[in-house]
């Protein structure tokens, strides 16, 4: 089972010819090989826009996308940001 949840691109510029914008998907995944048969995971993808199927994907166990969503939030308050729900 995979089960698309959001995806987007970044906020970059598309005329920075240095550092080109990225797109970003998450996911969730029971399939993973290697992860444990049947155990599920948040899939991250990060690509470069214009290179699908050239990212990295991230097999997230809870605790770990936990603790991205913390790392998110924190980002968040540094720049005077409210971090969500």
């Amino acid at each position: 089972m995979r089960r698309s949840i959001d995806d987007a691109r970044d906020d970059h510029p598309a005329d920075d010819e240095e550092r080109p914008g990225a797109s970003w998907a998450v996911a969730l995944e029971d399939a993973c090989e290697g992860c444990g048969d049947g155990e599920l995971r948040v899939v991250l993808t990060l690509e470069e826009v214009g290179r699908p199927g050239l990212g990295v994907v991230a097999h997230l166990a809870p605790d770990t996308a936990r603790r991205l969503r913390a790392a998110l939030a924190a980002a968040l308050k540094e720049i005077g940001e409210p971090a969500g729900p």
